[in-house]
């Protein structure tokens, strides 16, 4: 716990300075000073206020704090890092959106039906549901390193066999596997910003992640497409098999463990497979020293010294956890709306090929190609969605006379992150809705294709954007376990987007394209008060969350 020099002036006695962390106890957002009390700052005062008379100069004086830094890795390395979670979160999207193009050429290969062959995808839906579940419980306990190479392994066997196989029960089995492989890596990704990044600047990187994340549904169809017809499909499986190796090497040998249950901060060296493999070759060259360019030996200077850091033991993967944060009244209530977004956003993205093809007659690569517009306009959203974010957040605590700690990070419980977090959130989705009812009449009217272009890109940009705000929030709400709160988001999500696009079809049949689309946008809509309870509710909810957890670690540590 950092400590505060200098006494504060009478005026602002027993009022917060910062100090904590949402958690209460060694929290990643840990702040770099504490609450004085009262009373001690009472006693002070008479000399406090006879120093500064004698030295007009001790009256301009702050307070200054000290503790360990939020993140001891300089600036290029969080970059470095997040380069490369950013790359592994586009393996997800890119893996279920590359496959579509070839659905029917694998099934006249493997003489089988295209409703067999669509069996596929609601089983890889239904791994994507489930695989992040256990893997960011995995990553939140043993260590991000182990999830991440512990996943792309899964995912590059697997990829080797179906560039391999020519049956269909092998087809299928193996789409579950590749699914178990590729999904966990989105959780992972954002565990990893929350991580390295304070809460001021959380969001641009969170935006960088997120982009990664989009640009795998705009690019993956078209690939898939140039592959099938050219290559064959099982070029397809190829590809993410050398894509994903081209990732692993560099990640393997260079990137450091980063988190806060294993290396804390950064300060603490990591041990055994949290090690990169030039600290390991490091290690046995310099006569088994612990240190690395990574993660060096314990500095003294308290600034970098994580002293409470915890030391993690590796656990069974209990995907039950991701279950408890689902059940938090903040955390329940922020998932489903943004559920309710991610819908919008899947039902769109899922019938836009067989509508362009319905309306335009379209080829399957000219149809990929339409997919730009709205990848576009989701990498452009989850870019800009981080500064907008970042900017925010120095609004509210510029109003609320909050000062923003960038190198030991801020204390959450006396700032209303939920609010800083939604506020933008309102004119983005206003513009997604409006778009969304306009795409479904554009298209009921059956016009020039510019129209539907443009409208999609305006859905990537607003409707993925408030997505991608809102993603930022969950990890806020749970900086302790981020890992396990992505999962829990993308659990819900993923169950509701495969029951979503298995009636979609049939509502555009029975309502027709205009009155459907105007329903979803609706839906947003008559839902939206859920943000604004969100607002007002969720700090009194995520302290009482924080209390609980206390009196649970002092149960725990007294028995």
């Amino acid at each position: 716990m950092g400590h505060t020099e200098l006494a504060l002036p009478p005026e602002t006695q027993g009022q917060h300075v910062s100090g904590g962390g949402l958690d209460g106890s060694a929290p990643p957002d840990e702040g770099a000073t504490e609450t004085l009390p009262v009373e001690s700052a009472t006693k002070n005062a008479p000399d406090d206020a006879a120093a500064a008379a004698a030295n007009p100069e001790l009256g301009n004086l702050q307070p200054v704090s000290s503790g360990p830094a939020y993140s001891v890795f300089s600036k290029r390395t969080k970059v470095w890092i997040i380069f490369m979670a950013a790359c592994a979160s586009f393996v997800s999207p890119m893996t279920a959106n590359i496959y579509f193009p070839a659905l029917n050429p694998i099934a006249q290969d493997l003489g089988v039906s295209v409703n067999l062959i669509n069996l596929t995808l609601t089983t890889y839906m239904i791994c994507q549901a489930i695989s992040p579940t256990i893997i960011g419980s995995f990553g939140d306990t043993a260590g991000r390193r182990p999830a991440f190479i512990l996943s792309f392994t899964i995912y590059v066997f697997a990829n080797l066999g179906l560039a391999l196989q020519k049956h269909y029960a092998a087809l299928l089995v193996l789409r579950m596997l590749q699914s178990a492989g590729s999904s966990g890596t989105l959780s992972l990704g954002f565990a990893v910003v929350a991580d390295v990044a304070v809460s001021a600047e959380r969001g641009k990187y969170m935006g960088f992640v997120g982009a990664g994340i989009n640009i795998g549904p705009a690019l993956s169809p078209v690939l898939g497409g140039i592959l099938a017809e050219y290559l064959g499909w099982p070029a397809i499986f190829w590809f993410c098999l050398i894509y994903a190796a081209a990732w692993l090497i560099p990640y393997a040998l260079a990137v450091p463990e980063t988190c806060r249950a294993v290396v804390g901060n950064g300060s603490v060296p990591p041990r055994g497979c949290n090690k990169t493999l030039l600290d390991l070759m490091s290690c046995r060259g310099g006569g088994g020293s612990s240190s690395s360019a990574n993660h060096p030996d314990p500095d003294p200077d308290p600034d970098h010294q994580d002293d409470a850091a915890p030391r993690s033991r590796w656990r069974i993967p209990n995907p039950l956890d991701a279950l408890r944060v689902v059940f938090e009244k903040d955390v329940a209530l922020l998932l489903f709306y943004n559920t309710m977004i991610y819908l919008v956003f899947i039902l769109i993205a899922a019938t836009l090929s067989t509508q362009l093809a319905d309306i335009y007659h379209l080829t399957d690569l000219q149809i990929g190609l339409c997919y730009l517009p709205y990848g576009i306009g989701c990498c452009v959203a989850a870019i800009a969605q981080g500064y907008i974010l970042d900017a925010n957040y120095r609004r509210t605590a510029k109003r609320i006379g909050f000062t923003i700690d960038y190198k030991r990070g801020d204390d959450l419980r006396n700032f209303p992150i939920e609010k800083a977090r939604i506020l933008p959130v309102y004119p983005m989705l206003s513009v997604g809705v409006a778009a969304v009812i306009c795409y479904g009449w554009v298209l009921q009217a059956e016009k020039s294709l510019a129209g539907p272009l443009v409208l999609v890109f305006v859905i990537g940009l607003c409707v993925t954007g408030s997505f991608s705000i809102l993603n930022t929030l969950v990890v806020d709400l749970y900086p302790d376990s981020p890992a396990t709160a992505v999962a829990a988001n993308n659990l819900v999500r993923c169950l509701f987007g495969a029951a979503g696009t298995a009636f979609i079809e049939s509502m555009l049949a029975a309502m027709g394209r205009g009155w459907t689309f105007t329903f979803w946008g609706l839906v947003l809509v008559v839902f939206s008060p859920a943000l604004w309870v969100l607002t007002v509710k969720g700090p009194k909810w995520r302290e009482e969350r924080r209390i609980r957890k206390l009196k649970g670690k002092d149960a725990d540590s007294s028995s």
